[in-house]
């Protein structure tokens, strides 16, 4: 139960206080907003906004019955116009400070990554799943699972499946997704199995500050014992590309040391070693020569809808797909046509907590677009839209966001303008001028 106490302004709040009522929220007390985010239940006027040739946004309430509501806001864009990549980054970023960047007009928060409230143990490639970076595959896929790509220059959205070819050493392989469980091709004695970060299991724990905290069991954040198995921790560098950096014969390789784990049959390991190069030639009957840029997706709104969300619970700790009302990020690609949809939520804010996945799948219909074609990138706390408007940086989505402490004598701060931290993001730019890299 939330106390009706108000306790006095900490450092930085009151600052905080006068921002916040400055954007139409009646807060009195930042610390409180951790237990009670009813503030935020303002409903937008609806507006829109020509950001650039080719891109609007626009803002809108939508109603959900018996009170509840969410504020939707949208991105429209013409791929004919603007240009979208997937851009990321492993030490994180503001989504408004890449709009300060020349040539970027508008960013959306990008797809899942690893969230732990430990900052010792953290992933080497937070990115979970298939994450291409400034035209290098950085990671693999455990699972097949829907994918953002730029593919020879243009933006899709397709299912991605876990398996293609590589090698090591100028020795190649084929290899597989871990959590493929009906491939056959797992059980063949020349193929690798791909072990990384979405192997992990996150696990929360009650805090009487929080509410919650997450974190992952280093002792158990490892490969399955395999006595007939080599695993072969994989790393990349700009400068040096992907090497094995680690070699674990019958398992045990932590998930987080590298960039992802190569699982190999103890027959065929014999002239692997720590320093051999690893070239990634295909993913999912992709040449990787012809990608630039991508990111694993979560499901489609219709799976969601429907349950089929295998492959995203563990690494995400609790399913974001279960029947609770959560802010969602949405993305669908139609030919030149690109979408993106923030529906606004905060989880302690009774009426105003988002959509349930059932309630996406009917929005999506309402708006004419079909729900196995539009996707979802990351939602929560991370759905948020930044873009340019008139010269300055506005924010749309998660305006409650907090830092939670970092120290025992720590408070929290208010952080809706910056959001949360990301590790990726969909950047949208003029054809003419571009973000640079």
């Amino acid at each position: 139960m939330t106390s009706s106490v108000s306790t006095p302004p900490g450092e930085g709040d009151t600052t905080s206080i006068a921002a916040l009522r400055a954007l139409g929220y009646n807060v009195s007390d930042i610390q409180s907003l951790a237990r009670d985010q009813r503030a935020f239940a303002v409903r937008v006027s609806e507006r829109r906004h020509r950001i650039a040739p080719g891109a609007g946004f626009q803002a809108r309430a939508i109603e959900l019955g018996q009170g509840a509501f969410t504020n939707a806001f949208t991105l429209r864009l013409d791929l004919q116009q603007v240009r979208a990549e997937a851009i990321s980054h492993t030490d994180g970023f503001h989504l408004r400070d890449l709009v300060e960047i020349s040539g970027t007009l508008a960013v959306v928060s990008g797809s899942f990554s690893f969230i732990s409230d430990d900052p010792d143990y953290q992933p080497a490639e937070p990115c979970l799943d298939f994450c291409c970076r400034n035209g290098h595959v950085v990671s693999l896929p455990t699972v097949s699972k829907p994918a953002f790509l730029t593919r020879n220059g243009q933006a899709v959205i397709g299912m991605l499946k876990a398996s293609g070819s590589l090698s090591i050493q100028g020795r190649p392989y084929r290899w597989v997704g871990s959590k493929e469980s009906r491939s056959s091709a797992r059980r063949e004695p020349g193929v690798l199995t791909v072990f990384g970060a979405a192997n992990c299991r996150v696990r929360y724990t009650d805090d009487p500050r929080t509410g919650f905290l997450r974190d992952v069991n280093p002792a158990t954040n490892i490969t399955p014992s395999d006595p007939t198995a080599v695993d072969v921790v994989v790393s990349w560098t700009p400068e040096r590309g992907h090497r094995v950096t680690a070699i674990h014969p019958g398992g045990g390789a932590d998930l987080f040391a590298g960039n992802f784990v190569l699982r190999a049959d103890r027959t065929h390991a014999e002239h692997l070693r720590v320093g051999s190069t690893v070239e990634i030639t295909q993913i999912g009957g992709l040449d990787v020569c012809s990608l630039s840029d991508g990111l694993s997706l979560g499901p489609s709104v219709a799976d969601a809808a429907a349950g089929r969300t295998t492959g995203y619970d563990q690494c995400l700790g609790t399913d974001p797909f279960r029947v609770t009302r959560h802010a969602r990020t949405l993305i669908g690609v139609h030919g030149q046509k690109l979408w993106l949809h923030v529906l606004d939520g905060a989880p302690s804010a009774p009426t105003f907590r988002g959509v349930t996945s059932a309630e996406t799948a009917e929005l999506c219909a309402r708006e004419s677009l079909d729900p196995r074609h539009i996707y979802h990138l990351d939602g929560g706390a991370s759905s948020k839209i930044a873009f340019t408007n008139a010269g300055t940086t506005d924010v749309a989505g998660s305006m409650h966001y907090l830092r939670w402490p970092r120290g025992q004598g720590d408070q929290f701060r208010w952080q809706g303008l910056d959001g949360r931290v990301l590790h990726s993001a969909i950047a949208i730019s003029s054809h003419h001028g571009g973000r640079p890299r």
